[in-house]
């Protein structure tokens, strides 16, 4: 049981520790436990696992630091927030994550005073740094990071990793601990939602203690206020935009009597219509955006468009250039998820959309569009109609123009 205690006392000192009060809360959520058959360190995102032989090997400031590392991928719910980069491509997702964090690890105790990145104990790289970590993803997220590799990854025509020391510029060659994203999965639905509700609990708890001892986190309190930030429901935000801009007059009401005629005392109906004329969804499909997040967005569309009863749907997949465009009538929209034919791929510019639509002469009176977020400075420019952007993937950009709403997959 000495791996046991050695773990337990590890984590009371990172509890007590006035440096890393901010993650307090976070240290105490799930379950943790040392088992013989796992190599080095692992969550679920709820619960951490840790190789016996591992732990025994570790120093306390290293371990420390591999506790710490656990404890953020669950305060950043990388396990799910980022799952669908595990599906495209497992090593570079976790090789971001990882990134993410140590970067932030190091500039919490920048002097090593409580904690350490682990070094090799035998072998070749023997007094080397276990682990990855980079200046040049600074201020980057797991996303981010994991687009570079993949370019870097393209570029070099070989896995991440594959003859080198993970990548250019890393100081460490290999992660020191294993993602569990398949026990991620596994969590039920229940549980997920209880596990959400456990981390923003606790990341509150850490931010009441973080003030108490006087201590700050820099860059790690945004990210914490951003995790924080009130979740809205993206369908209803959805909804309400598309309806705000009703356009059709066809429908007359005495309820509200129009004022334009009210000084001559004559009282005439105002004209009022649920329809809207003409609606473009512009789907980028550059190869970040899932065929699930797609699917359930068009869904949404559907049952919008199906209530206002749009004369148009004007739907174009985007990446670079608009690489497919598809039109539906009033009567048509209702088969919109069956018949519709994603495609794309490549970068991500949404000023090809403003340029199509100035092109072809399309004049909406909305336009939504669906993109993962990750555009640069591009927003399209100039918009013809209002715009709302819905944004996917966990990004928490905020558009330049029009309107901004993030979407929670379910």
């Amino acid at each position: 049981m000495l791996e046991e205690r050695k773990l337990q006392k590890v984590k009371i000192d990172l509890l007590r520790n006035p440096q890393f009060a901010l993650m307090s809360g976070i240290l105490m959520v799930g379950k943790t436990s040392i088992k013989d058959d796992i190599p080095t360190a692992a969550t679920n995102g709820r619960d951490e696992y840790y190789g016996r032989k591992f732990v025994a090997d570790m120093s306390t400031k290293e371990l420390g630091f591999v506790v710490m590392h656990e404890s953020m991928h669950k305060m950043y719910r990388h396990l799910t927030t980022w799952s669908r980069l595990n599906d495209i491509d497992r090593n570079l997702a976790n090789c971001a994550c990882d990134y993410v964090i140590n970067l932030q690890l190091r500039d919490l105790d920048p002097t090593e005073s409580y904690i350490t990145m682990p070094r090799y104990k035998s072998g070749e790289k023997k007094g080397d740094i276990m682990g990855l970590i980079d200046e040049k993803y600074r201020g980057l997220n797991a996303k981010q990071v994991f687009d570079l590799l993949r370019e870097e990854q393209e570029e070099r025509g070989s896995k991440y990793g594959e003859g080198g020391e993970g990548g250019e510029g890393s100081e460490g060659g290999e992660g020191f601990d294993e993602h569990d994203w398949d026990g991620a999965k596994e969590l039920s639905a229940d549980e997920q939602k209880q596990l959400e509700k456990d981390v923003d609990q606790a990341l509150r708890q850490g931010l009441m203690a973080e003030k108490r001892v006087g201590k700050g986190a820099g860059g790690m309190n945004r990210d914490v206020g951003n995790l924080l930030a009130p979740k809205v429901d993206w369908r209803e935000v959805l909804r309400e935009f598309v309806k705000s801009i009703c356009a059709g007059r066809d429908v007359s009401t005495w309820r509200k009597p129009n004022r334009r005629y009210i000084a001559q005392d004559i009282y005439m109906p105002t004209l009022v219509s649920e329809r809207v004329g003409h609606i473009v969804v512009g789907i980028d499909t550059s190869g970040s955006v899932s065929a699930a997040e797609i699917s359930e967005f068009l869904s949404e569309v559907k049952a919008i468009a199906e209530d206002v009863k749009p004369e148009m749907v004007d739907l174009l997949y985007w990446g670079h250039v608009v690489a497919a465009h598809e039109k539906y009538e009033e009567n048509d929209v209702p088969n919109i998820v069956s018949s519709t034919k994603p495609t794309g791929g490549g970068g991500t510019s949404p000023s090809c959309v403003t340029d199509y639509m100035a092109k072809e002469g399309i004049r909406p009176e909305c336009v939504i569009m669906l993109t993962d977020g990750y555009v640069g400075n591009d927003w399209g420019g100039d918009w013809s109609a209002p715009v709302l952007w819905a944004i996917t993937g966990g990004n928490d950009a905020v558009s330049t123009t029009g309107k901004t709403v993030h979407v929670q997959s379910t």
